[in-house]
């Protein structure tokens, strides 16, 4: 709309691409309707594409993603944006790319989530133990107990 005030104006596309940081080209697609039309012809007429899945499909999706990626055939409790991907693929014969999966859930109010519960193969008694034996083996001290050298590529420096 601030192209079609410009162009009232009287300003030259490149002045106007520069002010508004995009192409000259732009810029001469927008005037052609423009002149023809005026402002009303540049007023957005939505997405460039429509969903692939209406509204009603993705109530089905939020119900098939009901039922755990297990019921499906993979074998943990995650559900991934590849795995969703391919359940739209099977359940829809649709072709979704993995931004395109990310933004679905987005645009029906959902976020990433952790889960409500632990996963059923979760055994406590060995992730205590691990956490007491294996963990402090693993993890570096913060600091040094003793000083160290003053440079770390010439440790005989001092």
């Amino acid at each position: 709309m601030e192209a079609a005030e410009r162009f009232a104006q009287g300003d030259e596309n490149s002045v106007i691409a520069h002010d508004l940081r995009v192409s000259v080209r732009s810029v001469q697609r927008w005037r052609r309707p423009w002149s023809q039309n005026g402002p009303r012809a540049l007023a957005s007429k939505g997405p460039a594409s429509l969903p692939l899945l209406s509204d009603e499909l993705f109530a089905v999706l939020e119900r098939e993603l009901a039922k755990e990626p297990m019921a499906h055939g993979w074998p943990d409790q995650t559900w991934t944006l590849s795995r969703i991907k391919t359940l739209i693929g099977r359940r829809f014969h649709k072709s979704y790319t993995v931004q395109g999966v990310a933004a679905l859930p987005k645009r029906h109010g959902w976020s990433c989530q952790v889960p409500a519960r632990r996963a059923l193969e979760r055994d406590e008694a060995a992730v205590a133990g691990w956490v007491k034996e294996t963990w402090p083996s693993v993890e570096e001290p913060w600091r040094r107990s003793t000083p160290g050298p003053s440079s770390r590529t010439k440790p005989d420096s001092r």
